[in-house]
Formats: C-alpha cells, sequence, structure tokens
C-alpha cells in the first residue's frame, strides 16, 4: 500500500497486542474512512456499509492477540471487510432462495437508493458511480482496492484470495469494462484511475 510504513505497522500491532487503546485509535484514524467507503461502494448500500464496518473493527478488536507481529494492517482490514461482504451476500442469497416459503413477511427485491447514492456531487460522479456499480462485484472491488484504497496489486490478490497473476487479469477486465460503461454513458475521458474513483 502507498505511503504507509511497514515498520509502522509492526509498532502498531505490538502496540495493539499490548492492548494499547491509542494503538486501535491510530488504526481507526487511519483505516476508518477508507474501509467504509470501500464497503459502500462494493455493498452500494449506506446501511449494509456501516453494520460491515463495525463488523470490522469488532473482528480487530476480537482477533488482536492473535496477529502475527508481521502483519500489514491495511491488507488484514481490507481482507476481513471483503470477507464480510462476501458473507453478507451469500446470506443474501439464501434468504432469497427460500423466499417463497416467507412471502409475506418482510419485502424483498432491490434495496431502496441510499442518501449515499442519491447525493452524488456532479454528472460525471453520478455516471462513474453508476459505471462503477454496473460492473460484477470482483471488477468493482479489485477498482476499489487499488485505485482507491492504493493496495499494490499483490496486496490486494491476497485481499481477494486470488494469485497475483490472476488479480492482474480481474483488474485489467475491469479497467476495460469501467471505460466502455462510461464511454457508453457519454463520460468524458478520464485517464487517471484515481480520478475515476474518488
Amino acid at each position: 500500500m502507498t505511503g504507509v510504513d511497514p515498520d509502522s505497522d509492526v509498532a502498531l500491532v505490538a502496540r495493539l497486542r499490548a492492548g494499547d487503546h491509542d494503538a486501535f485509535d491510530e488504526v481507526y484514524d487511519r483505516f476508518n474512512d477508507r474501509l467504509f467507503s470501500f464497503l459502500a461502494r462494493l455493498a452500494r448500500n449506506r446501511d449494509v456499509a456501516e453494520d460491515l464496518l463495525e463488523e470490522t473493527w469488532l473482528r480487530l478488536v476480537s482477533k488482536t492477540a492473535t496477529l502475527r507481529d508481521d502483519t500489514r494492517l491495511g491488507p488484514w482490514l481490507f481482507t476481513v471487510a471483503r470477507n464480510l461482504y462476501v458473507s453478507y451476500c451469500r446470506s443474501r442469497l439464501l434468504e432469497a432462495s427460500h423466499a417463497g416459503d416467507l412471502i409475506g413477511l418482510w419485502p424483498f427485491g432491490p434495496p431502496p437508493t441510499s442518501p449515499f447514492e442519491d447525493t452524488a456531487a456532479s454528472e460525471t460522479e453520478r455516471r462513474i458511480e453508476a459505471a462503477l456499480a454496473s460492473l460484477p462485484a470482483t471488477c468493482r472491488e479489485a477498482l476499489l482496492l487499488v485505485g482507491v484504497e492504493g493496495l499494490e496489486p499483490a496486496d490486494a490478490a491476497a485481499v481477494c484470495g486470488v494469485t497475483p497473476e490472476a488479480f492482474r487479469q480481474r483488474l485489467h477486465r475491469a479497467r476495460a469494462l469501467l471505460a466502455r460503461e462510461l464511454a457508453r454513458a457519454g463520460a468524458p475521458k478520464i485517464t487517471a484511475m484515481k480520478e475515476v474513483l474518488t
């Protein structure tokens, strides 16, 4: 990940394992907004993202004693957040598969739009967010991890549980799909991925 000194992660992990509350606050300050942005764009639902974010921090608290000395906190936290999102999606699929038995108990269908989706700042941002949202989840997460969060492709591959080569192919495909969606939506050509996703 760019801009993060691995030695600072080692020191933070040691402090976390020693029960230093200030260390947790430092980790929270460094990663909370980034994790929320990642989860909100994956889930496309603010409430779901907030729940998954809270669970991510609870996992850190509960697993602090088991962290290895050389744990890199960024990749570890994004892996936890991604895995929680995948579990959430699986549980939704399970709910949907049993929906026939539960008709009338609660509504199903696409979730209502959230304030996050309703308040895109400009037409270009709305087009970009719509193009990003139209991508398959694997492509969306690849772009978010590398383009927004600044993870190195090798770290992002570890977060996604795939080989670096498979991740590079996924990222290449994701960029091509996003460019095609943006062209179809009439968005102006954007050269830097960070411009596209922030």
